[in-house]
């Protein structure tokens, strides 16, 4: 209860600091720089739930337990959800900055695909009515589809020409200034608490559904 009503503080303090502590960076229209205090951290979770989820993934495939698997399911679902934020974060973007919420940017159209790649995932795992093999196939389908990851996350929108900027709001960045960087750290340290919260609750919630979960038997037709 603690670690809930800590985070819930500190997410607001995180929300009021980044549009009434922190200047707008400059070249940007208006306001709209301060929406990356909220998109790049969720870029990052759900880059970082991936890996996750390719991890458990290994692990499951490696020593069977159930429990590393509700970590896998619970890690890639998080991924998605906030793939899908950043997206729409980024759009919201977009269309202020380049009038347009949807450009066909390098890094607009490869988080699709990436968003494509990991609904496989869950069809996948609803398609496929053994508990065992179903395990299995999304623990190896998970792996494969982490690999595409990096390519399109990182790769794809360096290799191609791109309107998404690259060094606002990046900690390296040597112009950010201090104000700029201690809310942005915080951002992203307010949504990692965030990500382990929900990932706490939805692996407790997997492991009831899992003790309800009926044993399933592979029936062979009679062929007598």
């Amino acid at each position: 209860m603690i670690y809930k009503i800590l985070l819930t503080i500190w997410m607001a303090v995180i929300i009021v600091a980044a549009f009434l502590y922190t200047e707008a960076a400059t070249g940007f229209p208006g306001q709209t720089s301060r929406i990356l205090f909220f998109h790049v951290p969720q870029a990052w979770v759900a880059t970082f739930s991936f890996l996750l989820s390719m991890i458990a993934s290994c692990m499951y495939l490696a020593k069977r337990h159930v429990k590393t698997d509700y970590l896998a399911l619970a890690a890639a679902e998080l991924g998605f959800l906030f793939c899908i934020l950043a997206t729409v974060t980024g759009s919201v973007f977009a269309k202020a900055t380049w009038g347009s919420f949807w450009n066909w940017d390098p890094r607009q159209t490869s988080i699709i695909i990436l968003l494509m790649i990991y609904g496989a995932y869950f069809a996948l795992r609803s398609g496929v009515p053994d508990p065992e093999r179903k395990r299995v196939f999304a623990g190896v389908y998970s792996i494969l589809a982490f690999a595409t990851v990096p390519f399109l996350v990182f790769v794809v929108p360096r290799i191609t020409a791109s309107l998404h900027p690259e060094n606002t709001m990046n900690p390296a960045n040597p112009g950010m200034d201090a104000k700029t960087l201690t809310v942005f750290l915080g951002s992203l340290f307010a949504y990692s608490g965030l990500f382990v919260w929900m990932l706490r609750l939805r692996i407790r919630i997997l492991s009831i559904e899992g003790l309800k979960e009926p044993k399933f038997v592979n029936r062979e037709p009679d062929t007598k």
